[in-house]
């Protein structure tokens, strides 16, 4: 070849080369400290294993008020501060004051922990949030092994509280690990946030958050969260936004005492058959909402959102035969994923004061409530939301001319959360995703509501993005929650990856 057409060639390929990377991208982190931090991962993961075994042993049960489980959840947060100081950081355990129950007393509530690991001025600084208490677990609910023992089968970790959320607080706390005990500065400075509260919504937690956003967060740069799932077994994920929720109770009442059928059957407006109903005016059979103008802020369907659908990976089968569902109310995966994370949706979730024991009672309850709740997604207001559905169901109870008293309750409000995912720390995590798993990320929102991160984006103001490390079946909240070794091992490389990938874009 002549050497001139061979210079053309190469410089052709260099200006090849550098579109596809992105014409301004930074410098992959440094190959060989990368490689050291790995290596020291994989030959410490049993180390791993075991602290996340010691962590899950402690009954860190915030749901149940009762003493005993406040007791575990102090000596949980204990430990976690302690953990962190070993690794030098600087650690404050805020007292949260009581928490007072409904029954008039009050039980204390755990610290939040708030820690910082460097102060260096010319790197960025990233938060992490977890959380450290669990959902209730007893091994006779059915549970193959003893929750709170953590117990490995087939490389499965099984024990309350490995996915949700201990795992991945401690992959976060062992890629630190690394870099200290390899005597590598840390690439970003970090800080903490660890709470015991979150299974019980968080208590208090707003307001310190509110308290310290000029103080411990006015250094912060970027805020991550792990604790969701991907939405596949082996393929991760990186998670941009959640729906929120808007939960309501609706009571019709006649008087207080049930009455017997046989005596009053025929004769009167029956709270149940009102409240029967003013639930089906609220869905229809193909899931559509029935308030009118719940639908009228939806954010707009754009060609790139519509893209972004088609490139997740989901296979329906599988995910129908995991969910053992004979059939969903759509067939194809970009109308699952959307109405499950764009679009709202209604679900009924019970009747309270109704006959729900086995046998015949002929009874006619004389106070009743229907309890459901709606999904909300970006730009849907909850204010906006509780008037259009207390006008409906007043609309719909007018209409049957009944004697009997109804009260419609917004009990719960928690707005949809979305983020920019062209924000550096979602390029940043693309990045050590495709270092440690070589392949690109599916991109997804959750059809759940995950409070603090928009908590976060609205106190703070600072870009949230959330990091999964669990696999789609890992079964927080549930019997036989696990982590699977390979995603806890492979998730403290993947935040190892992040903290370079950071100081590279930073």
């Amino acid at each position: 070849m002549d050497p001139k057409l061979g210079r053309m060639a190469a410089s052709l390929l260099a200006v090849l080369l550098l579109l596809e990377g992105g014409m301004f991208s930074s410098p992959s982190p440094p190959p060989v400290l990368l490689e050291k931090v790995f290596q020291y991962i994989d030959l410490h993961q049993d180390d791993f294993v075991q602290m996340l075994k010691e962590w899950v042993a402690i009954e860190s049960d915030s749901v149940q008020p009762v003493p005993r489980f406040r007791q575990e959840l102090f000596r949980m947060m204990a430990m976690a501060a302690d953990t962190l100081q070993r690794l030098g950081a600087r650690v404050a355990s805020v007292d949260m004051g009581p928490q007072q129950l409904p029954n008039g007393q009050s039980l204390p509530i755990p610290p939040v922990i708030l820690a910082e690991l460097g102060s260096d001025p010319t790197k960025g600084t990233v938060c992490f949030y977890g959380h450290l208490d669990v959902q209730p677990a007893d091994r006779g609910d059915g549970w193959l092994t003893d929750p709170y023992v953590l117990t490995e089968v087939e490389g499965k970790l099984y024990g309350r509280g490995a996915t949700d959320n201990k795992g991945p607080v401690l992959a976060w706390i062992n890629a630190v690990s690394a870099f200290r005990a390899l005597e590598q500065d840390l690439p970003v400075n970090i800080k903490f946030i660890i709470e015991g509260m979150e299974e019980a919504g968080s208590v208090a937690l707003e307001e310190l958050v509110e308290k310290e956003k000029d103080r411990f967060f006015s250094g912060v740069d970027y805020i991550v969260i792990s604790d969701n799932l991907w939405i596949s077994q082996r393929k991760p994920a990186i998670t941009y936004g959640t729906r929120g929720n808007s939960y309501f109770t609706v009571e019709v009442k006649c008087r207080d005492q049930d009455f017997h059928s046989g005596t009053f059957g025929g004769i009167l407006h029956e709270p149940m058959a009102d409240l029967v109903a003013l639930l089906g005016s609220l869905v229809d059979s193909s899931g559509h909402i029935l308030v009118p103008g719940i639908y009228d802020e939806v954010a707009p369907l754009t060609e790139e959102e519509i893209n972004t659908y088609k490139a997740i990976h989901l296979d329906l089968e599988e995910y129908r035969n995991s969910s053992r569902v004979e059939k969903f109310l759509f067939d194809t995966k970009e109308e699952i994923l959307m109405h499950l994370w764009r679009y709202p949706s209604l679900s009924i979730h019970g009747i309270e004061g109704a006959f729900d024991e086995p046998g015949a009672k002929t009874v006619i309850p004389g106070r009743v409530i229907g309890k459901f709740s709606i999904r909300l997604v970006p730009h849907m207001n909850v204010s906006v939301v509780e008037k259009q559905v207390t006008r409906h169901l007043e609309d719909v109870f007018s209409k049957r001319n009944s004697s009997n008293k109804m009260v419609v309750s917004m009990t719960l409000g928690l707005h949809p959360w979305i983020a920019n995912i062209n924000d550096t720390q979602y390029l940043a995590a693309k990045r050590a995703i495709r270092t440690v798993f070589g392949t690109e990320p599916d991109m997804i929102r959750d059809g759940s509501t995950i409070p603090i991160a928009e908590m976060f984006q609205e106190i703070v103001h600072k870009s949230v993005v959330l990091i999964p490390l669990g696999a789609v079946d890992d079964g927080e909240h549930s019997q036989n929650e696990k982590i699977n070794r390979w995603n806890y091992i492979e998730g403290t490389k993947l935040f190892a990856a992040f903290f370079l990938e950071m100081a590279q874009l930073h």
